[in-house]
């Protein structure tokens, strides 16, 4: 089957496309860098045909709720009417659990992704994961100076390898809606998670965590980032990931 995945070079997707050759599948990669702009709609015609399905794992630095909303609103709504053009047959999403308990602005855009999918009659399944084991990391490295402030966070952090595997998995099952759930096998301070990383790493960087401001911070202090129900776990810990990744350079970088 010959899959498109929007965001195909980003951290989860260069592993989604690893995870569909590994399945058999045939991946084709859309990315600014292909010539392909899910945002505007540029190249995406050409870029699905003969294309059987979508896995979307698209992303966005922006955090501010309108440029999130902006980012998600039109790069979703042109992959689904070109799909439908094209004859897609599914439509994978990759979201986040607990947007819809946090009101952050970047899960604003999150949720108007969604909301566009589901309202939109096409076939559908939309998997929502926690926090990637490489976020801790991620942080770090976007955090300019000596000190790093970090988000009060109760976390149940998943590789983004097994997000991926479980992506591939996804689409080539019938189309599901909301799917159930994806999450680590453990849960975590998010401060102590991004510790374990610059000691890992030998950084002598400062670490300060403060709750986010309002009912947002909230919520993501007391668990709302958290799964509520049933649904697949990965099983990779994150001391386990940090250890191979410690290991392995090539690993624990971002594509991005």
């Amino acid at each position: 089957m010959r899959v498109a995945v929007a965001g195909g070079t980003g951290l989860v997707g260069q592993r989604v496309v690893s995870a569909l050759v590994a399945a058999g599948q045939d991946p084709e990669i859309l990315a600014r860098t292909t010539g392909v702009d899910i945002t505007t709609g540029s190249g995406l015609p050409a870029a699905l045909a003969d294309v059987q399905a979508v896995i979307d794992v698209s992303n966005t630095t922006w955090s501010r709720r309108k440029d999130s909303i902006a980012f998600f609103e039109a790069g979703t709504a042109r992959l689904l009417e070109a799909g439908a053009r094209a004859g897609v047959q599914h439509h994978v999403i990759l979201s986040i659990v607990g947007i819809d308990r946090v009101d952050f602005g970047y899960y604003a855009g999150k949720r108007r992704q969604e909301e566009l999918a589901l309202a939109s009659g096409r076939p559908v399944s939309i998997l929502r994961a926690t926090q990637f084991h490489e976020f801790a990391g991620q942080l770090l490295d976007r955090s300019a100076g000596p000190i790093a402030v970090l988000p009060r966070m109760l976390v149940q952090p998943i590789a983004a390898r097994e997000v991926a595997g479980g992506l591939a998995e996804l689409v080539t099952g019938p189309p599901v809606g909301m799917a159930r759930e994806m999450a680590g096998p453990e849960r975590h301070q998010f401060t102590d998670l991004v510790r374990a990383v610059r000691t890992a790493r030998g950084s002598k960087k400062l670490l300060v965590t403060l709750r986010v401001p309002g009912a947002a911070g909230k919520a993501m202090a007391g668990g709302a980032l958290l799964p509520t129900g049933d649904g697949p776990r990965g099983s990779q810990t994150f001391d386990e990931w940090l250890a191979a990744t410690s290991s392995s350079p090539a690993e624990s970088s971002d594509p991005r």
